[in-house]
């Protein structure tokens, strides 16, 4: 998953730190999930309420916030990118990025999953890219049209939940906009993990959100919104009203909300909501107190001690390449210390291969690995977001 905002303004005020910092958060929690992708010895998803428990369930779930700000930041960068360039030249930049994205996804950061060449699935890199190509259009709209026709995508798109449309020569566009799930692209089948729709409407509105936070009353906005979004998802969740696909429809996740026989799996039912595609419970649920978190962020301060974060969210897509690799590669490295079979993980890892028998480790070891992942990355992020700070050449506008 790439944290996408387009370009960092360079004389950055205090609020352009703070969304640095929420980036930076987000890529941190990511890389959990990936860890854990690499190094679990589970062979059940965190999601599954038969099974899991509350730590396993909520080192999977605090990483669902991430894919939301990526694509709302993306749109927010391109804003901020728009005020220091023409329509023209906003348009064409977001064009070739989104094509440099999508190339990424079946090659560099393919292989960094996989080590097979070639690789790659329609997943988070993949849709961020269209979802570019899709706003280097949708900018030449007034920003009101465009605030209306992304609200109205987010908050209808799961009425077409229900429609699943016969095999046909082109059934596989709609799957790409709506439907998770292997698809067959005139002969060729591939995985779609990251659907289109909504998530080129959640970039278009942070668009839309960023010159929202060029308004000097934005703060109070900011914190209505938030407010606003996190009660319509305590709403519609717990009365299952709607805004979430039922069980017989859904990827992972259990189903509607019921009350559990304890209070730990009722919490876990409520916050389980669907993310492929992401449905409008799942957005609220992520981008509300997402909202709320800037507003604290602006009216009290970064910490010092989140200053680390920062820098990763200051370099996002190099970070994002990167940790792939360095998971993938201590993932290798402590199969073969602890004597673990590690000749799958050069040869598909889990993506393309079970996971063998006698693989694996357990939770404190993930966080364990995850933290020493943070701890090499960190380094290479403080020298590039240096670079690019120090340099301007037009490259490094698509790192």
């Amino acid at each position: 998953m790439v944290a996408p905002p387009v370009a960092t303004i360079a004389a950055a005020p205090a609020r352009i730190a703070a969304l640095d910092l929420m980036r930076g958060a987000v890529m941190v929690f990511m890389a959990i999930d990936h860890t854990r992708d690499f190094f679990t010895n589970l062979s059940f998803v965190p999601e599954d309420l038969s099974q899991t428990w509350g730590t396993l369930f909520f080192t999977r779930w605090i990483t669902h916030f991430c894919a939301p700000l990526f694509f709302l930041l993306a749109g927010t960068g391109a804003f901020f990118y728009s005020s220091r360039r023409t329509p023209s030249a906003l348009s064409r930049f977001l064009l070739t990025r989104g094509i440099w994205l999508i190339v990424a996804e079946f090659t560099i950061i393919g292989f960094g999953w996989t080590f097979v060449f070639p690789f790659g699935f329609l997943g988070v890199i993949w849709c961020l890219g269209v979802s570019m190509v899709f706003l280097s259009a949708l900018v030449r709209l007034p920003l009101r049209w465009l605030a209306v026709v992304s609200g109205a995508v987010i908050v209808l798109h799961d009425l077409a939940d229900a429609y699943r449309p016969g095999p046909g020569t082109w059934t596989w566009v709609w799957q790409m906009f709506h439907v998770s799930g292997m698809v067959n692209i005139f002969g060729h089948r591939n995985f779609v993990l990251f659907p289109l729709m909504p998530w080129f409407a959640v970039m278009a509105i942070g668009y839309c959100f960023g010159a929202l936070l060029r308004r000097p009353d934005h703060q109070k906005w900011v914190l209505r919104l938030g407010v606003a979004l996190t009660l319509a998802f305590v709403l519609l969740r717990s009365t299952n009203l709607y805004g979430n696909p039922p069980a017989d429809l859904k990827v992972v996740t259990a189903g509607d909300f019921h009350i559990q026989p304890t209070v730990g799996k009722t919490i876990m039912m409520f916050l389980d909501t669907e993310k492929y595609p992401p449905s409008l419970q799942y957005l609220l649920m992520t981008l509300g107190p997402s909202l709320l978190f800037l507003f604290a962020l602006e009216r009290y301060g970064i910490p010092r001690l989140a200053m680390p974060v920062v820098v990763f969210g200051r370099v996002p897509f190099f970070y994002y390449i990167l940790h792939i690799y360095v998971i993938h590669a201590l993932a290798v490295l402590a199969a073969i210390v602890f004597h673990q079979p590690y000749n799958w993980l050069l040869h598909g890892g889990f993506f393309l291969s079970e996971r063998p028998d006698g693989y694996g480790y357990g939770l404190p070891s993930v966080y364990l690995a995850w933290a020493i992942a943070l701890l090499i990355l960190y380094f290479p992020c403080v020298w590039f977001s240096r670079l690019k700070a120090e340099r301007k050449d037009w490259w490094l506008s698509y790192l």
